[in-house]
């Protein structure tokens, strides 16, 4: 029976040629056509997926490249954030410039500005120099402020930088006047152990009228530092030498922690 079945089948086919051999030409073509769309969206698809593959090979980066790539996107940016601090330093030093010159305008003395270059660690609160010398004009005793107030005065120089002893150390000592009624006039002498924004202002009269918050400024007298520079405010004050003097601690109006430029009062 499935014998007979192939026979069949082959008579059918062998048929079906013949009649497609002794069609007309217009007829064959137009057969071929038919069978061609059968298997034409077959032969589409195998042509997209080869692009497709073609395509993503093309895509496809090597790791070593792509660890290059991310390692120079990474040195740039580090690079930008730099830029932008160095920016934003640059930015408040100028900003800082502008103040100190408009300053420097609504003052009455004659100043040169002047770079703080160097700290001693063993003596912060002492010490600090700076870039001007002899050869700038600079002088021993000459007196250095900030737009704050007072800091120091000159105690060693050299051809291009100058020392500078801080307020607060015991070779600083200042003649100071405290603004009040009776313009009470003292020695600004060391200060604290512990707080070095708190310098001691000494041999007040023991009539003395010394209140909190009133302001300290030089008086003028010892012939290094001229009337008028701010020191600092009244903190709290108590008699001494069994009520013969009064003593007062005094904030200082300067930060000497955070200098990087000051005045000096040149004569």
């Amino acid at each position: 029976m499935l014998r007979r079945s192939h026979y069949i089948a082959s008579v059918v086919v062998v048929a079906l040629v013949l009649i497609i051999l002794n069609l007309p030409d217009r007829a064959t073509t137009r057969i071929k056509l038919a069978v061609g769309s059968l298997f034409l969206p077959l032969f589409g698809l195998a042509s997209s997926t080869h692009e497709l593959v073609n395509k993503t090979g093309d895509a496809l980066t090597p790791r070593s490249e792509l660890l290059r790539q991310n390692e120079a996107y990474r040195r740039e940016i580090q690079q930008l954030q730099l830029q932008i601090m160095q920016s934003r330093e640059t930015a408040e030093e100028n900003a800082r410039f502008r103040q100190l010159y408009a300053w420097q305008q609504k003052v009455p003395w004659k100043l040169k500005l002047a770079n703080v270059i160097l700290r001693d660690p063993a003596n912060w609160w002492r010490t600090m120099q700076i870039d001007l010398g002899s050869r700038d004009g600079i002088r021993t005793n000459f007196p250095v402020l900030t737009t704050d107030g007072l800091v120091g005065r000159v105690s060693f120089v050299s051809l291009t930088h100058s020392q500078i002893v801080l307020l607060g150390d015991p070779n600083c000592k200042v003649s100071a006047l405290v603004e009040n009624a009776k313009h009470d006039t003292g020695i600004i002498g060391a200060s604290g152990p512990f707080d070095g924004s708190l310098i001691e202002l000494k041999y007040l009269p023991r009539s003395a009228d010394i209140q909190p918050g009133q302001n300290v400024i030089t008086s003028g007298l010892g012939g290094i530092f001229p009337k008028g520079i701010p020191i600092g405010k009244i903190v709290d004050s108590h008699q001494v030498e069994y009520g013969l003097y009064v003593e007062a601690r005094v904030k200082l109006a300067a930060n000497f922690s955070g200098l990087e430029e000051v005045w000096v009062l040149m004569p």
